[in-house]
């Protein structure tokens, strides 16, 4: 089976959709590591781990390593089957367009879901960040007493939905307002749910294990067959009109 069964376009076919981020981490314990000094990549382990995923059929080609503060642009239809996969001793990390959405499949969460189930003990964080049409996002934190929050819709606007307690997230660990003015982010349980940055929150519970957009470390590049529901759902969202 080819990377191109599910697909109906053909490769060089332009997107019209974009995406900033889409990146889904695993942090085991403990949660105190710092992204300077974690280990370099693991390129099978890597590959594993997206062999792993949900959305992931199969590792067509390992495109060797990236650095992780070089930006991924998608410009094409083949560009939406290259992700970027990482295995840094105890932080592993993907981000891959497959997890873009309109707000009606909810593939974030959908995936943490299933990593929820296989790493108990670990902290899930998920950032995405798309515009296709407009823009859209969706973010969670999940810690491993159960306590988390998924928010999801478009800034500024409706719908936008916010489940589980992000205050319990919050409190426990330890990031309070004057953590995030630091931070020079704009947050306010109190406004309205599309006002606030999730995004700048769920990196705040990331904290210093926060692997993207980092010059010192690699991750692996691959080209991957995603399922047949990955691909369908890229192709309404990538490819507007």
């Amino acid at each position: 089976m080819s990377d191109t069964d599910f697909w109906t376009l053909p490769p060089d076919r332009m997107t019209r959709g974009s995406g900033s981020r889409y990146e889904l981490t695993v942090l085991h314990p403990p949660f105190t590591v710092d992204a300077a000094v974690l280990p370099p990549n693991a390129p099978d382990r890597a590959e594993e781990f997206a062999r792993s995923l949900g959305m992931i059929d199969d590792v067509v080609e390992d495109l060797g390593p990236r650095r992780q503060s070089e930006s991924v642009t998608v410009a094409t239809r083949s560009d939406l089957d290259v992700v970027q996969v990482g295995v840094w001793g105890n932080v592993m990390s993907v981000s891959d367009p497959a997890f873009a959405d309109d707000g009606n499949d909810m593939p974030l969460l959908a995936e943490a879901t299933r990593l929820r189930e296989r790493f108990p003990d670990a902290r899930i964080v998920g950032r995405v960040e798309v515009h296709c049409g407009a823009e859209h996002t969706e973010d969670l934190v999940w810690l491993p007493d159960g306590t988390m929050f998924h928010a999801c819709g478009w800034p500024g606007d409706e719908p936008f939905v916010v489940t589980g307690d992000p205050q319990a997230v919050m409190s426990a660990l330890g990031i309070t307002e004057e953590v995030l003015e630091e931070l020079d982010v704009y947050f306010d349980l109190d406004d309205d749910p599309n006002q606030n940055d999730w995004g700048a929150l769920a990196t705040a519970c990331l904290g210093d294990a926060d692997p993207w957009g980092r010059s010192d470390l690699d991750a692996s590049s691959l080209r991957v067959r995603h399922s047949e529901h990955a691909t369908s759902h890229m192709e309404g969202l990538y490819f507007i009109g």
